[in-house]
């Protein structure tokens, strides 16, 4: 062993422990995902505008699932109109 911590095991603790910083639940989250996706795309730092969404993002797989899939709607132009 090189003496270096276990970065799985570092990961899972820090999921365990939770944020350090602002936390957020599923209801805030689903309130801002529309904004922290359009500020993501646009160039903008979202964290700054949204502080504990990031780390919302990252624990929370359901959440992780609706942002993934906003800002690929977003991506494909799916989101301009059409009908």
């Amino acid at each position: 062993m090189s003496g270096r911590p276990d970065l799985n095991h570092d990961r899972l603790l820090g999921r365990l422990l939770g944020p350090a910083g602002p936390e957020m639940s599923c209801e805030e989250c689903f309130e801002q995902l529309d904004r922290y996706v359009e500020l993501e795309l646009g160039g903008a730092d979202p964290e700054a505008a949204i502080p504990g969404m990031r780390a919302h993002l990252e624990g929370c797989s359901a959440c992780a699932e609706d942002h993934d899939s906003l800002r690929e709607l977003l991506l494909s132009g799916g989101a301009c109109g059409r009908a």
